[in-house]
């Protein structure tokens, strides 16, 4: 990437983080706030009124493991397509390759992640649940680099379409909802019928979900072939996002 375009990525990124909650009293305590009010509730309704039962580890840690990248997901992809669009004049009138806008997005959006993530530290101090902390450091990493790739395939390429076709934000919406239930985030993968967990080894999301949880609740290593595959299909979604985005973006400054 030439200079230039990285200064305007690295000030893209500055300003959306300054300006996502601008005028805002709390400001980024909602980053905080909105996860942990979700993993309360969930908490409530899946381990006291439902009996979802996960041995060894309380419910809510192992809950807000799958709701942090989850969250971070489909944020990034809501707000890379709500971006993209309100950012019109600036498409019409600079030249600059569009997928720093979706990019800029997305690496913002780790901020919020990093922020909501220190509750769950914190919890784990309190609660004395036992981590290999060289462990954590060395391959969580590794698999966030995975999803973010995935995240960004996924957001190169809706965006791009939602520009044309504004009705793809609400389908966007309705698949995510559908995706959440379909992806092991408020129940563990143990629970899923053994002739339908092929579906779901093939599902980015469940992978890496449940490689966060091996890793940081199990203290193991993930399951290697499913994240190789799981790495394989976020490569396959960037290149195919990231063309179609650029077969598209000729016209972008036509339909903003």
């Amino acid at each position: 990437m030439k200079k230039n375009y990285k200064d305007l990525l690295i000030n893209l990124v500055k300003r959306e983080i300054a300006g996502r909650y601008k005028q805002s009293i709390l400001g980024y305590f909602w980053v905080v706030l909105n996860p942990f009010f979700q993993m309360v509730v969930m908490t409530i309704v899946f381990s006291k009124i439902m009996r979802v039962n996960i041995p060894g580890v309380p419910y809510f840690l192992f809950l807000y493991i799958g709701l942090l990248p989850w969250t971070f997901f489909a944020n990034a992809l809501s707000s890379a397509m709500g971006e993209l669009v309100g950012m019109g004049s600036l498409i019409k009138k600079i030249y600059f390759p569009r997928e720093l806008i979706v990019l800029a997005t997305m690496l913002a959006k780790i901020v919020d992640l990093f922020l909501a993530s220190l509750i769950f530290v914190l919890f784990m101090i309190i609660f004395r649940q036992p981590t290999k902390i060289w462990l954590d450091l060395l391959v969580i990493p590794f698999i966030f680099s995975i999803q973010f790739i995935f995240a960004l395939g996924v957001g190169l390429f809706v965006s791009a379409l939602n520009l044309f076709y504004r009705d793809v934000q609400y389908l966007m919406n309705l698949i995510l909802m559908i995706w959440f239930y379909l992806t092991p985030v408020i129940y563990p993968m143990e629970m899923v019928p053994d002739k339908l967990k092929i579906i779901f080894s093939l599902n980015p999301m469940s992978v890496l979900i449940n490689a966060y949880r091996q890793v940081i609740l199990g203290g193991t290593l993930p399951n290697l072939p499913h994240l190789t595959v799981a790495a394989i299909v976020s490569l396959i979604t960037l290149i195919i996002g990231r063309g179609v985005f650029k077969k598209l973006e000729g016209k972008f400054a036509d339909v903003v």
